[in-house]
């Protein structure tokens, strides 16, 4: 095994242009599907759990603000589905029939109305850095927007409240008195009453009161104003179902080095199987240097350290402009490494079963950019049942469970990187298994 590694690996030296184009070609696309990434669905599906009473509405003076109203400018920009309860709400998440879920509580308008109390939806989501950022990004700017409209509502009730108290009239508010003195006629009132006044400590009581009055009455005015900085009634309380919430930035260094490792690894391994079977040195190396598992185990392993080599450089040169932990370079490590060698299994599949160069790269190529999108397609961007298919696929190839095991790795998220690494060794058992079945008819 030793001479046949030493002869792959002059090869390569030979091929330097080949070698350069290797890596600098995933290299790119890696970085395209990186910025591509940060696109989000226009409307995702998003589970709505409406507590409130039907026909609630918050009271501010005499005008009412239909919470139906804020709840549908608020879910304009998804594609709302409707459930009964939390409970059902975060099924459907889990099970990826939605993007996210917002439940809206009972006392949504008690809290509005009481001025002093900030009301809240629950937000309850799941999945990785991507699903996260688009969760926030989605929903916090209808959250603003619902919020700017609401406030104005509030604001514009609050606003007549208050002309009413300097005006006099009725207040409209259960328990307030009935044709209320408004308070900018009580200092020309007192006024009257003052000049009929004789000096003394009534006088003074009764000037001290109107000081108060004016002071009151030229204030209230301004509160009007302050109103303007009402911004935002109601806020968002988020819920991550398991994981911990990754940034999107370091995901997308994830999702790059990800796809670099599978361009580099399947398309060497293919290449270097196909080769032998092409100048047919295959058929003479087994019949007695080498056998075909020797064979297959020493492209599997030359592509899986070439790849694992130009992942690690990756994440170490990008670890200068996004923050990554070191102390979990262990990890990184190890996923790589689980990684890499699932390509390479892969690769040496195809090649196996291509026979020749050209269409082993080809095979290869049109094999690994589908792959990689349909790893990242997010729940409840696509219809259910498209979606699982999409989970199928990803399931049977290295991809996803690549990306699963790195991301663990760099972000601590989940599932554990325990399980992408069973997930791993079971596939590269499945594709070398394969390879195998493809060189059976080797002359």
């Amino acid at each position: 095994m030793r001479w046949l590694l030493r002869k792959d690996v002059l090869i390569l030296a030979r091929s330097r242009l080949l070698v350069a184009l290797l890596i600098a070609y995933p290299v790119a696309i890696a970085l395209l599907i990186g910025f591509a990434i940060s696109r989000s669905p226009s409307r995702p599906r998003v589970a709505i759990v409406d507590e409130t009473p039907p026909g609630q509405t918050v009271e501010v003076g005499t005008r009412r603000v239909n919470v139906h109203q804020y709840t549908e400018h608020l879910f304009s920009q998804v594609q709302p589905v409707n459930v009964g309860t939390r409970a059902q709400a975060v099924a459907k998440v889990r099970s990826a029939q939605v993007l996210a879920a917002v439940v809206i509580p009972p006392d949504i308008a008690t809290r509005v109305s009481s001025g002093t109390i900030q009301a809240q939806l629950e937000l309850i989501y799941n999945g990785n850095a991507l699903v996260q950022s688009l969760v926030q990004s989605q929903l916090r700017s209808a959250l603003a927007q619902a919020n700017l409209g609401f406030s104005e509502q509030i604001q514009q009730a609050a606003a007549g409240a208050i002309d009413v108290l300097l005006r006099g009239g009725n207040l409209g508010v259960l328990g307030a008195p009935t044709n209320l003195i408004g308070l900018s006629s009580i200092p020309p009132l007192l006024r009257h009453v003052l000049a009929r006044q004789p000096p003394g400590p009534d006088r003074a009581a009764l000037e001290r009161v109107a000081a108060f009055a004016d002071f009151a009455a030229r204030n209230l005015r301004l509160s009007k104003n302050v109103l303007s900085t009402v911004g935002q009634p109601i806020r968002i309380h988020s819920v991550l179902l398991h994981g911990r919430r990754t940034p999107l930035d370091t995901f997308a260094v994830v999702v790059a080095v990800t796809v670099s490792l599978m361009f580099v690894c399947i398309l060497l391994a293919a290449g270097g199987v196909a080769l032998e079977r092409e100048e047919r040195a295959l058929a003479r190396l087994v019949r007695g240097l080498v056998s075909r598992e020797t064979l297959l185990a020493e492209k599997g392993s030359l592509a899986a350290a070439c790849g694992f080599t130009v992942a690690f450089a990756m994440l170490a040169g990008v670890s200068a402009f996004v923050t990554l932990e070191w102390s979990r370079a262990g990890l990184w490590l190890l996923a790589l490494a689980f990684g890499a060698v699932a390509f390479g299994a892969l690769g040496v599949a195809i090649g196996a079963l291509a026979r020749e160069v050209r269409a082993a790269s080809l095979l290869a190529f049109l094999l690994s950019l589908p792959l990689a999108f349909l790893a990242l397609v997010p729940a409840g961007s696509v219809a259910s049942g498209l979606y699982d298919a999409t989970r199928v696929i990803s399931f049977a190839f290295p991809f996803k469970p690549s990306l699963q095991a790195l991301d663990a790795a760099v972000n601590s998220s989940s599932p554990a990187l325990g399980v992408s690494i069973l997930h791993l060794a079971a596939l590269t058992a499945v594709f070398g298994l394969l390879a195998r079945v493809g060189l059976r008819g080797a002359d």
